[in-house]
């Protein structure tokens, strides 16, 4: 999942080198950190926060076929 969240994100952002994702698991959910340049937020979270929901949603679906729960930080470097 790391990597479909690194390929969305080097999508929406301009400067492509700058995105981090990271993953930290635990017993029954994934928490993803991606870091990405704080002029650069806005793009990834979107229109009254549309495009983060629209991730969040395909990661949803993406963890409900190994039972684990998934959240996504948007954290600004």
């Amino acid at each position: 999942m790391k990597e479909l969240v690194e390929y969305l994100a080097q999508l929406l952002v301009n400067d492509f080198k700058e995105v981090e994702v990271k993953e930290v698991l635990g017993e029954s959910t994934l928490v993803i950190e991606l870091k990405v340049p704080q002029n650069e937020v806005g793009r990834v979270i979107g229109r009254e926060g549309k495009t983060a929901r629209a991730i969040r949603t395909i990661l949803g679906a993406a963890g409900a076929k190994s039972n684990k729960k998934v959240i996504l930080e948007i954290i600004p470097k």
